[in-house]
């Protein structure tokens, strides 16, 4: 299923990459051997630090400002990491924002702004990068859901139904890209980022296990699924301690 290329490393681009989860998934990609392109369109310096980061280290690293939710950006992003790499391996649509909206409080912009760049952006980047991947006869798609797209969340309504928009997006682009494209879907809980400051709210945690994922357990699993799957496609992998099922 995996093309060959001569002398080559396999290329990534990561939506929201140049902080949190972004990041951490950019860092554990490099360190995979994979060359690397973070997309931003406000968090211009931390997407700048993030690539002077990756290329101290010897990799290399490209940082690409775009609107994920206007297709025009989305051509020019996917065109730019295209003409710099020749390939491209592994999109993960990883852009997202978590705004408080219950029933009576979410306005038609914050409606529109959530859905448009949570599952729109997501669309357009595939549909856009998997055009490529399908020449290639290989790729992957791994996006970023949350279990509030499996369990509601009634203060973040928005957010929930746009993540669970994202889990059937994946299921339908795995159809629509077998057999070379294999798409799937982390969707992770609380993750516990080390300036967050909340392990001593721990126990009020929900979860089976009593403890928030670290962004290692995700970026684990992005690996896995970037270096060794071959035959698992349109699933969605829970990594929330449990709290799914509670």
């Amino acid at each position: 299923m995996k093309k060959k290329f001569d002398n080559a490393n396999p290329v990534a681009l990561i939506t929201g990459g140049g902080k949190r989860l972004g990041r951490e998934i950019a860092f554990a990609l490099a360190q995979s051997g994979f060359d690397v392109a973070i997309n931003y369109f406000k968090s211009e310096r931390s997407a700048k630090s993030t690539i002077n980061d990756l290329r101290s280290c010897g990799n290399s690293a490209v940082a690409l400002k775009a609107d994920i939710t206007k297709p025009t950006d989305v051509k020019k992003m996917v065109s730019s990491v295209i003409q710099k790499y020749k390939r491209i391996d592994l999109l993960v649509n990883n852009a997202a924002v978590f705004y408080e909206g219950t029933l009576n409080t979410t306005t038609e912009e914050l409606w529109d702004k959530t859905i448009d760049i949570n599952l729109k952006g997501a669309f357009f980047c595939a549909k856009e990068i998997s055009k490529y991947m399908i020449r290639q006869k290989s790729g992957q798609i791994i996006n970023i859901s949350s279990i509030g797209g499996i369990r509601p969340f009634k203060n973040h309504i928005p957010y929930s139904v746009s993540k669970a928009g994202l889990i059937m997006l994946t299921k339908c682009l795995a159809k629509a890209l077998a057999p070379h494209v294999l798409v799937n879907s982390i969707s992770p809980g609380t993750i516990n980022f080390r300036e967050d400051k909340v392990t001593a709210k721990i126990k009020n945690e929900k979860t089976l296990l009593k403890k928030y994922a670290d962004a290692k357990d995700i970026t684990d699993l992005v690996v896995f699924f970037a270096t060794r799957n071959k035959h698992i496609t349109g699933q969605i992998v829970a990594v929330d301690g449990g709290s799914s099922i509670i």
